[in-house]
Parts: C-alpha cells; structure tokens; sequence
C-alpha cells in the first residue's frame, strides 16, 4: 500500500531543516548584541547553559553551541540545578543555575527571538532586534536568541548568528520532482524570511515574465487553521475555509505542529495524494495523517512508528529516488493487468465465438472418407490449452523484471481505462483468431487466400496446430503490446530477462507445433506442421501475427490518443491537480496586510532597517528605467511581493 500510495504522491510537504538543508549550522561573525560588556564568547557560554552540557549533543543548535562556547570552564562556576527541554509549540530551552561563589539563582534562555522577546519589556531592545533578525533574514542568515533572567527580570544579551546551508543537491532533486509532477512545499518553524530566502536559492517558487529568479509564496502562521482548544478536532469545512491560502503557497514558516497536521489534512481533502517529512515526536501527528508518511534519517522511534516509510539515508534526493521506483512498481503491476485481461479475453472470447459459430464439418471436402471426418463443432485439446497457459505464466513472472519508464505524472488506477485497453487488445487479437481459423477452414476452396498462395487443403489436424501456435504467439506478442502503455511496442526495449522469457516461450511453441507427432489428442486429430506439406505453414502463421500484431498495437495507442484528448474516464484527472497555480496578474505591490505576524506594530526603527536592508541588498537590475521602485511603506526585503489571497513574494 505504502508503494502504491507513493507512486500516486502529488504532493510532497518537507520539512527544511534536515531535509532540504544540512543540518550543520555554521555560526558567522556578526552576533548583534544588546547587552552592555557582552561578546560573541559570553554570548555562546550563556547558550550552552541553557542546554546540558555534560550530555551529548540532543540537535544540530546544541553541536553548534557546545562546539563553539568554552564548555570546560563551566563546571567550575556555575550548577545546572533544573533544564526545560525544546519544545516545537514553546520553542526555546531554558537552564536554571547556581553561581558557585554567590549562590545566586538566574535562569539562561536560548530560541527563536520572537519567542524569547515576548519575555523581556524593553521596547527599544524589540525594535531592534526584529529589525536586525529581519535584516539577517534578507541574506538567509538565521538567528538564535539568547537571554538571561536575574532577579525575576528578563534581559535579551543577543543573537547567535548562523547558516544552515541548503544540500547540494537539493535544488536539482526539486526539478526532478517537479517533473515528475510532485509539488514540493517547504514546511518550517523558522522565520519567514529564513524561509523566503531557502526557498529563493532552492528555485522553490514560481517563474514570472520580466523577473529573474523565482518568486516564492511563503506563508506565515497568521492564516493557518488550528485546532479546535476544547475538541482538538480539524475546523470543518477545511478545504473550503482554508484552501486558497495553503493551496498556493510554496511553504509555510514559523508554524507549530498542529498546523502541519492541518496543512497535511486541508491538502488531502482538495484532492491531493500527500507525502509528509518528518523526524520528531511533534511530526508524528502529520506523519500519520499523511497518505504517505516518510520518516527522514535520524528520526525518533515516534516518528518511525507513524510513518509508512523509513529512509536511512539523509536529504530528499532519497524520497525521489522512491517515488520513481514505486512508479516503476506501479507501472510494472498495471502493464501485468492489462495483458492478464487482454489475454484472458481473447482465449475465452474466441472459444466462445468459435464454439458456437463455426462448424468445421459444414467446410469439410466431399472427398475425405469418414475416418477422416470433421468435427461439429471447434475445439482444441485440453492439453494444448495447458502448455499455452503454462507457458503464458512462466513468461508472466518476468514482468516482475522489466525495463519500464516511470510516469511523469502520478499514478492512480483507473480500472475503465485499464479494462478499455485491455479489450482492444483482446479485440483485435480475437479477430486476426478467428479470420486465420476462417481461412484454415475454407482452404480446400479453390478461391480462398492459402489455396492461391498454394498453402491450402489442410487437414483438420493441422487446422488444429495452427489454432494452437496462432493463439500461443498473439498471447506472447501482445504482451509486449501491453508493455509499453501509450507507446508503440518498440518505444521501450523489454529487459533480457523478459526478453528471454519471451522468446523461449516462442520458440517452444513453434517447436511444438511443428514437430508434434501426428495423433489423436482427446479424440481430436493433431498433426505436426512438418510432418505434412506444406511445409511453410508455420512461416505463414509467424508472418501473419506479426503483422496483425503491429495492427494491435496501432490500435492500442490511438485509442491511448482518443481516450487523453477527450478525458474519457477522467484520464488525465491525475493531471489537473499537479498544474500550475500562480497567476502573475495577481502579484502587485499591495501591503494591506503585515509582512510578518505583528510587523504593523512595530515602529519607525524597523522600517528604517528594512529600508536599508533593501537598498543594501538592492540587485543592480532594480534600477532599469521602468522598474518598480517600493515607496517608503511598502519597503520589504527584495524579490518580495505579496498576492492578494496573503502570500509573501
């Protein structure tokens, strides 16, 4: 099921960090301080306080702060007397301490900066320090707050300052999903400019006439649904509430766990088969929630245990490679129903028609004497339907092992379409069966086909043999057929195991038909196609399936044709939800909503910063006569236009 889920997976939610990133912060020089007398040094040993040092290492904050700060030299002055712990929903951890030599208590924070700002109350420290994590987002630098209480009163000493880099390999594993029709949205607790500038230099976003780059939808918190407090159930009417705000967006920031468990169930009620990455305890609610639930390298056994799938190697390029292997499976099962079906019809089709329909003792010449008289009624012998059926199998499980082309688009069973297939198939075998059987009967006219290509006067024996190698040939050629879905057979070489399959298949059958000993079988006469002239017969029939079979496979692919063009069966449904949503008519450069949550509160020295930020960032193309130049109110980091539905560009 985890298989079949992922070949049909639409929609890819990832979380960033781990997954499109590294996960190896990289702490850089700048660390705005906001504290008198304090360093980057002092900065980064209040940090490991507010994580347990004496432990290994519980994320890639702490491996960055405990490889950084003079972890040796603690012990020595301070005791770690109580520790809160990361919480996805507080979002910071926090270490209560001893002074050794005053024995004075104070408490050290490390987090998000909004998170540890709405701790302190200093209006001029807020000002400034969203207008620098604001200024550091613009380039994709993140912050760690850090923060120190004494005597009950919170004071913020500053920002670490750090790069998680995204994988090299991010960008290009983007493009191949996306050409395989899976959309790719960023889900991250991170501020959202950490995650506009990510998704800017991963192409995570839409391509618009007249801009270079990409311009990402980013979503912030503000929109997002939540949990009922008293039910903890979904709001109703998800989709229809909140579907055209999660719908276009290219990733959502600073968002809590509930929120990616709502994200995840409004994109499964608009129609959207979906994949969820996760690693933690407060992934799991997604994850399990999730058609496709992927637990990333180094998840928690919470994680593991509601997933469907466990990768143990690291980034996305490995849940790709999953997606086109899973499709291969897929297309490898459906391409074994159509020729089970189609298969499956022609013998019973063609010995129901033939059964009932053809009297061989009505085409029987007058001059045979009664010993070799013609049956009422045709039929072959049981045991020629066995070898074709054991044969038939043996050939089948080879299927398991072909080369096939994964689908550029999901993959969703549609039976009516499988069994129209199918039953063209089997149709055009069935006729070129019952036409040959026709011509075999009517041979001792001296008008017929064979009599003139001096093939004719056949023996109801060797009628027999010909009806055994037609059908054994035209099951094992429209295999082939069947293969290679809306293309020509020739479209996909077969893998040397089916191949080989195939054709021994082939060869046995001809064999056999031609050098089966003249008997009688069931009571039935069988002659052996070399044991009596003409000798060409078998030529004749190899030569006749083959071009009845190109004439099948025409068939197949035009009506593969008629089926797409007027969406009959809704063919190409699968299609519609992966296509493109962003109208660039609809990007302007409107701010009547804040850019981030609470930024219509802050004060002059916030939109100062922006305002140098921008210009300080300004891509030298902003200056062409005619480009568009933001006023003083509608000043924001470069590259970001909203929508009006309340995206971020």
């Amino acid at each position: 099921a985890s298989i079949e889920d992922m070949a049909g997976m639409n929609m890819l939610c990832s979380d960033k960090t781990g997954t499109l990133t590294m996960n190896k912060m990289m702490i850089q020089e700048e660390t705005p301080v906001y504290k008198a007398g304090e360093t980057q040094q002092s900065i980064l040993r209040y940090a490991a306080m507010a994580a347990k040092w004496h432990e290994p290492p519980r994320d890639a904050l702490d491996i960055m702060v405990l490889g950084q700060a003079d972890i040796d030299s603690l012990d020595d002055i301070v005791e770690l007397t109580d520790f809160m712990p990361f919480d996805p929903i507080v979002k910071r951890t926090e270490g209560t301490l001893r002074d050794k030599k005053t024995g004075k208590i104070f408490k050290t924070s490390k987090g998000a900066p909004h998170v540890l700002l709405k701790l302190t109350n200093d209006p001029k420290v807020h000002h400034q320090c969203e207008a620098d994590v604001i200024a550091l987002g613009s380039r994709g630098i993140r912050a760690l707050a850090v923060a120190i209480e004494l005597d009950g009163v919170w004071q913020m000493l500053g920002l670490l300052t750090f790069l998680d880099p995204p994988r090299v390999d991010t960008k290009e594993t983007i493009h191949r999903a996306i050409s395989y029709g899976v959309e790719v949205k960023m889900i991250t607790g991170d501020h959202l400019l950490i995650a506009m500038e990510t998704a800017r230099m991963l192409e995570l976003g839409d391509r618009v006439f007249g801009r270079e780059g990409v311009m990402p939808v980013i979503r912030g918190p503000e929109g997002l649904p939540m949990l009922d407090p008293v039910t903890k159930k979904a709001p109703p009417d998800l989709a229809e509430k909140y579907g055209d705000y999660i719908r276009p967006g290219h990733g959502f920031a600073q968002v809590f766990p509930e929120h990616k468990f709502l994200i995840v169930q409004c994109l499964r009620e608009m129609g959207f088969k979906t994949g969820m990455t996760g690693d933690g305890v407060n992934d799991a609610p997604a994850l399990k929630r999730a058609d496709v639930g992927i637990a990333v390298a180094g998840a928690t056994d919470a994680a593991r245990a509601a997933s469907d799938i466990v990768l143990t190697q690291e980034g996305l390029s490995t849940i790709i490679e999953g997606i086109i292997v899973s499709r291969c499976i897929f297309q490898r099962m459906q391409n074994f129903i159509v020729y089970r079906i189609s298969a499956t019809l022609q013998l019973l089709v063609f010995f129901f028609i033939a059964v009932l329909s053809f009297h061989p003792n009505e085409f029987q010449p007058s001059n045979l004497d009664d010993s070799e008289a013609w049956p009422d009624f045709f039929k072959l012998p049981v045991l020629m339907l066995m070898l074709i059926t054991l044969l038939n199998d043996g050939t089948l499980i080879s299927i398991g092992y072909d080369n096939v082309k994964p689908s550029k688009y999901p993959n969703v069973w549609n039976l009516p379409v499988l069994f129209t297939v199918s039953s063209v198939l089997a149709g055009v075998a069935l006729a070129s069966s019952l036409i040959i059987l026709y011509m075999c009967l009517n041979s001792w006219d001296h008008g017929s086909l064979l009599y003139r290509m001096n093939i004719g006067e056949l023996s109801y024996g060797q009628i027999t043999t010909v009806m055994y190698l037609k059908v054994s040939i035209s099951d094992f050629l429209t295999l082939f057929s069947a293969r290679t879905n809306d293309g020509f057979f020739w479209s996909s070489m077969p893998s040397p195991i089916l191949l080989g399959a195939a054709g021994l298949s082939l060869t046995l059958s001809t064999i056999l038909a031609c050098a089966w000993p003249t008997s009688d079988v069931d009571n039935q006469s069988v002659v052996g196609l070399a044991n009596r002239n003409p000798k060409t017969l078998a030529l004749f029939v190899w030569i006749y399936c083959l071009l009845w079979w190109f004439v099948q496979d025409f068939f197949k692919v035009v009506v593969y044709w008629y089926l797409k063009r007027n969406n009959i069966f809704g063919i190409n449904d699968s299609l519609k939800l992966s296509e493109g949503f962003a109208d660039p008519n609809t990007i302007h450069d409107d701010l009547s909503r804040p850019l981030l949550l609470g930024l219509e509160e802050v004060g002059p020295a916030v939109r100062n910063a922006l305002h140098q930020s921008h210009h300080a960032h300004m891509p030298q193309s902003s200056s062409r006569p005619g480009s568009r130049q933001p006023s003083v109110e509608g000043v924001r980091p470069p590259s970001m236009h909203r929508v009006p539905t309340g995206g971020y560009h």
